[in-house]
Formats: structure tokens, sequence, C-alpha cells
């Protein structure tokens, strides 16, 4: 707008509508900037250290655009060159100085606001060092609890600070880092728990130590590193020092290489010569390397010594250019020029097949994780030496993993990749020893379930540091086909051409920054219902249950669907959302089936159960039939986004109804079902009661009826010791005592069950 205003071009005819789109954009910048202002002013009233400086930048912006405002108040007049009133007309130097001071101001209060949000990250870190040293000197458990939840709470604080500055950060080599130390930090934190709980348990065992000193550095290395990428700041002053890869290095040699096409004279032969010195150095990465094939490395080598030639070739001919340029001359300092490129792209497929398909067979030989499933066995069964046998393969196979990420580095193909690909050898190099350190610990205290514990946490780390070795490969692997930003699989997301036939002739579509803003309120609906979801959930008892299961499924889900209106997490272009909203319809369905299982089960509510059913079914045939549906154009596909998230939104809100009513339900047929066994034991102890009263009263009637049973004569001793010790195992005696004593035990714990 201030642009419009400024190269706005003077006529001698100014019509009114002229004069009126004038007014209205000079009214619409002093608008805008009294928004922005309000903002500036009460980010000032909560930070008491910059709201002089924050006031002053406030006002200057202010004061700009009620300027602008009055020097394009001109649609009331017919005469604006012959009025006293200044205007746009009359003093356009006047709108340039006015739309100067508003620019600078408006840049001042957000390096202004900026700086708030890099203390607010300094704050919260500062507040996370403070606690991980209460942390590290805790002697009980009940004090470590107590500290861990502030700790807890703090790194909630601090990721929520970090996650938004990492989505600010335009240099994507930033972003990269600050992702990496991100998730050193998340995981890193159940290794902190329980570490310190090992530590506390076995507070002399020096293997539990170790274990935890190398949690609480590491986080303090992961913490240090994102202040560094925030502040954009080394300790000591130190520049960074970019990795250097082969790929970054031809594909700089390759443009200089070029670039004599343009420039004869722009650099000297001794820089080419370097440049290649360098490269060539960094292929001994390779050809030294131990698990390097003979083939790659003879093919390396020979490479190497033919771009040593072609260099050579190519520096004589370009000499002989600057002194002479002749067309002969010219031609063949272009044949030269593409020899010693197609060298260099020789090279780099080379080394590129050699580390790829390395880090394919390593990856596949260590799948199955027998090293690690070796140490939790040997580890609680207390064998030492077994332990520090499978150590010592663990050791090997850390060496195998951190050379394949130094060769996969080399290759990377873009700076992000280069640094996840030192992320993930750093990760290897700290979590072998920590693997190894709670091995040792769970061998000397086997019967620790802490300890065990323990071990389980940093085994998982390494599985889930190979899991995310093998989408690196593929990212790789895609930025050297040329295939870079297509549609990857991810999670539950069906694969192409698998599922649906008509994927392959869509071209996934990510949305704008104007587009996220209009769906943000959805997205947040959505986000508040998957957290009532979560905790109508966590209300049963029996976790276990299908109800359960397809509800935390539908939560999860739709928390992806969340992430996605605000650019975040796995789902990365509407065509994944429209596959993800497929899955969360279809998980849907199967929750409408198991409501009508129940409904089988319950007498009360069961109308109103199935109703809610058949509605769910209907939602999620609706989400079905529009994320299946076709968008031809960056509007239709934006509908169909919204129209997507709002039928998910609606099968949420239904699903927050149903799990309450689905839970009471369940309790009371339980209940009922307890009540009728109850009744039916009750019932069962009379009848055996009876039965046994009458046969006894039929036994008295019938000896009577014979004879007066108190006038019999005794029988002999023998005999009556004989019925004495049967009589314990006759029928009658067997069912009295079933049906009176057992029957009083199980109404008690019938009642007690009931009550509970």
């Amino acid at each position: 707008q201030i642009t419009t205003l400024i190269n706005h071009k003077d006529k001698p005819k100014r019509s009114d509508k002229t004069l009126q789109a004038i007014q209205r954009v000079g009214q619409a910048v002093n608008l805008a900037v009294g928004r922005f202002v309000t903002v500036g002013e009460a980010i000032a009233n909560e930070n008491h250290e910059l709201k002089e400086e924050m006031s002053v930048a406030c006002i200057e912006a202010r004061r700009a655009g009620e300027t602008i405002a009055q020097l394009t108040d001109v649609a009331s007049l017919d005469h604006p060159e012959s009025d006293s009133h200044i205007t746009i007309f009359t003093d356009k130097t006047g709108v340039v100085k006015a739309a100067r001071l508003l620019l600078s101001s408006v840049t001042k209060v957000l390096v202004l606001a900026d700086r708030i949000v890099i203390k607010q990250i300094i704050t919260s870190r500062n507040k996370v060092l403070a606690t991980m040293e209460q942390l590290e000197k805790v002697s009980s458990f009940q004090e470590f609890v107590q500290i861990f939840s502030q700790f807890g709470n703090e790194m909630v604080e601090f990721a929520h600070l970090t996650g938004d500055r990492q989505n600010d950060l335009k240099d994507e080599k930033k972003k990269a880092r600050m992702a990496a130390s991100r998730a050193v930090l998340e995981k890193c934190t159940m290794m902190l728990l329980t570490a310190s709980k090992t530590c506390l348990r076995h507070p002399d065992c020096e293997s539990a130590r170790i274990n935890k000193d190398g949690v609480f550095h590491r986080m303090r290395l992961a913490l240090e590193q994102v202040i560094e990428i925030v502040t954009d700041s080394r300790p000591n002053g130190e520049s960074e020092m970019a990795p250097i890869s082969i790929y970054s290095g031809i594909r700089e040699f390759k443009n200089k290489v070029e670039g004599l096409r343009e420039n004869l004279y722009f650099l000297s032969k001794e820089n080419l010569s370097t440049m290649l010195e360098v490269i060539l150095e960094h292929t001994e990465d390779f050809t030294d390397s131990a698990y390097t094939s003979h083939e790659h490395r003879e093919h390396i080598l020979e490479l190497s010594k033919q771009a040593k030639m072609e260099l050579e070739q190519l520096v004589s001919v370009w000499m002989q250019a600057q002194n002479q340029k002749t067309k002969d001359l010219m031609e063949d300092l272009e044949v030269a020029i593409l020899k010693t490129c197609q060298c260099m792209n020789e090279l780099k497929r080379e080394v590129h097949s050699a580390a790829t398909s390395l880090a394919a067979d390593l990856l596949k030989y260590h799948t199955d994780h027998m090293v690690l499933k070796a140490l939790k066995i040997t580890g609680v069964e207390g064998n030492l030496e077994a332990v520090a046998e499978y150590t010592c393969k663990l050791s090997e196979q850390k060496e195998q993993l951190v050379e394949m990420c130094r060769l996969l580095r080399h290759v990377s193909g873009t700076e992000p990749l280069e640094i996840t690909c030192i992320h993930a050898e750093d990760t290897f190099q700290v979590t072998g020893p920590q693997i190894i350190s709670a091995a040792e610990t769970l061998a000397l205290h086997p019967s620790s379930k802490i300890a065990k514990e323990n071990l389980e946490v940093f085994c998982e780390a390494w599985e889930s540091q190979l899991s995310d070795m093998s989408l690196l490969l593929r990212e790789i692997n895609d930025v050297f086909e040329g295939r870079r930003g297509e549609k990857r699989v991810y999670l539950s997301l069906p694969r192409p051409g698998k599922h649906n036939a008509n994927l392959k002739a869509l071209k996934p579509v990510k949305l704008d920054t104007e587009e996220q803003a209009k769906i943000a309120k959805l997205g947040l609906e959505l986000h508040l219902l998957t957290s009532d979801v979560d905790s109508e959930t966590e209300k049963w008892e029996d976790q276990e249950n299908e109800i359960v299961q397809h509800g935390q499924g539908m939560s999860s889900m739709a928390y992806s669907m969340y992430l996605f209106t605000r650019g975040e997490g796995l789902l990365k272009t509407t065509q994944d959302l429209f596959h993800q909203a497929e899955i969360f319809a279809t998980e849907g369905t199967k929750l409408a089936s198991a409501l009508h299982a129940l409904s089988d089960q319950v007498q009360d509510d069961k109308p109103l159960l199935l109703l809610e059913a058949e509605k769910l079914i209907s939602m999620c045939k609706q989400l079905q039939i529009t994320a299946k549906a076709s968008a031809q154009g960056k509007s239709a596909t934006f509908t169909k986004v919204d129209a997507c998230i709002l039928k998910t939104r609606n099968v949420m809100t239904l699903l927050c109804q149903l799990l309450p009513l689905c839970c009471k339900l369940l309790r009371k047929a339980s209940t009922w079902f307890i009540c009728t066994i109850l009744k039916f034991w009750v019932l069962f102890g009379w009848v055996v009661y009876l039965l046994v009263f009458k046969k006894s009263f039929l036994c008295i009637y019938t000896q009577n009826k014979e004879g007066n049973g108190c006038l019999k004569p005794a029988p002999p001793w023998k005999e009556d010791r004989i019925r004495a010790g049967t009589s314990t195992r006759t029928p009658e005696r067997r069912v009295e005592t079933f049906g009176i004593k057992s029957l009083e035990n199980h109404v008690t714990n019938m009642t007690f069950l009931e009550s509970k």
C-alpha cells in the first residue's frame, strides 16, 4: 500500500474515483499501523526493561501512520492544489518521509519484539539448567519426584518456545540444527528420568553414575546449541565451521569451471587446483574406509586420477585462451570444461553409490537388534562375561554406523541433510557407551526393575535412531535423483497407486501462509477436541478395550491434521491430509462396529447408543466422500481441505459425547452382571440349604419310624471309627460346606466388588 502511494503518478486530471482510492489506501495504512502499534504497546507493558524503547518506536510509527492518513485525505477537495491544505499532490516528499519513518519505526518494533522472544528462550533455558543442577544433587526419591515434576513443566515451556522459534527461522540450516537439538532434549528427558532413578536406587554403582552423567552432559550441550542458534553467536567468539562435504565441494568446483565461459580471468589456476585437492582429500574417507567395497574403492581411485588429468588439460587450454582468444581455442576450452564437469559428475555418482549401498546393507543387517536383545537377556541373568562379550559387539556396530553417517554426510546433497547426518553420528557415538553402562548396571543388579527399565529406554533410543536413518537414506536418494519435495509415505498413510489408482494424477500442494491462517481456528478447535478425547480415554479402567483403542487412534490422527493447519508435523501436503482423512473415517467406521457390539451387552439406553453409532457411520461416509473427491486448482483444493477438517471436527465432537456414554453403559452392564451372579448364588445357597435340611429331616423320620433311634444299641468302636472317618467325605457334608461357608465368602467378595 505504501509503495502504491509513493509510485502514484501525478496527472492533471484526477477523477473522484482516483481521489477516493488514494484516501482509502491512506486510511488502510493508518488502521494497520494502529493495530500493529497496539500489540507493540501491550508487549512494552509486559517487558519493563524494553518499555521505553518500544514505546518510542510505537509513537513514531503511529505518528507516521497519521501523517500518511492526513496527506491522503483528498476525497473532499475539489481543487486540492489551490487549497491551503497540504496533500499528497502538493507535498509528495512528505509522503516519502512519512513512509520511511513508518518503515523504520515498524522495523524497530519488530527487532525489539524479537529481542524479547530471545530473552524468553534464554530465561527458560536458565530455569531448566538450574533445575537440572538440583536434580543432579538429590539424594532421595521423594525429593527427586518433586524436582523432576518442576523440571518437566519447564521443559514443556522450553519446547514450546523453541518450537515456535524453529518455525519462524528462514535459514534451513539453522532450522535443521534447531530440530536436531530439540530432538536430543526430547529423548534425553526420559533417559534422565530412568538414569537418575537407577543412580538413586544403586548409589554405589559406578556404571550407573557414568550413565547418568552422560545424559546430563548431553542435555547441557543441546541447550547451549539452542541458545547459539537463537542468538546467532558462538562461544568465545569462534566462527562456525561449516561441514565440508564432497557434494558441496564438487558443486562449487563445477561452478568455478563453468564460470570460465564468461570470464577467463576471475580466478587463478592455483584456486582450481586447491579446490580439486580438497575434494580428492575427502574421497580418502571412502578409499580408506574398511567398509567400502573393493569395486567402489578402485572406481573412486580411477576417477580421482582422471579428474587430475582433465584439470591439467583444462588449465593448459585456459592459459592459452588467456593469451590468444581464437575460435579453435575457445572450442577446445569448451570441450575441456565439459570433460572436467563430466568426470566430476561420475565421481559424485560413484561416492553416492558407495555410501548408500553401505548404508542400506548395514541398516538391513542390524534391523533385528540381536545385540540389544542379547544384552537385555544376559543383563537380567547377571552374566557379566556375556554382557562384556556383547558390549564389544555393540561397540563394533557403533563404529560401523558412525562410519556410515560420515560417508552419508558427503553425499547428502543439502545442508539440512548434512546436519541431520552429523546429528545421527553424534547420537550413535553417545548412545552406544550409554547402553553399555546401563547393561553393566543391570548385570551387577539383575533383580533391579529400575535398572532394567533404564536399559530399555536407551535401547529404544538406539532403535529409534536406526529407524530415522532409513528415512534419511531415502531423503538422500530423493535429492540425488531429483525427487526432492515429492510426497513421501508417512506412518499410516497409504502408498500411492496401491490404495487409490487416481493418486498419481494428483499433484501434492502445500498451503500458503494466508490459507493456514484461515483454517487456524478450525485447527485450534480440533486440537482442543483431541485433548478432550484423550482425557476421556484415560478415565477407562480397561485401556485394551476396542472402543478406547479406536478412540485413541482417531485422536492421534486428528492431532496430525491439527499440526497440518500450523504447517507442522508429518502431513506435508494437502494430498497427505486427504489420505489421513480417509484413514480417520475408516477408523471411525470400525468404532461404530464396536458400538453395535456394545449395544448387545447393555440393557439401558440401547436405542440411544445405536442412534449415535448410525450418526457416526453417516459422518464418516461423508468425510470419505469429501476426501476422495477430486479438486482441481488452488481454490478448490483449499475448499476441500477446509471441508475435511470441518467434518473431522464434527466427528471428534461426536466422539467426545460417545466415550463417556459408553463408559457409563459398560459400568452399568458390569454392575448388573455382578448383581445377577450375586442373586443367583444366594438363591442357589438357599436351595442347597433346604435340600440338606429336607434330607436330614427324612433320615430322622425314617429312623424314628423303624424304631426309637435313641434306644438303638451303639455300634462297635471299630465300626464307629470307620463311620467317623468316612463321614467327612460324604456328599451331604460336601454340599453343606459348599452351600454355606463358601457361599458366605463369595457373597462377601461380591459385596466388596460391587461397592468398589
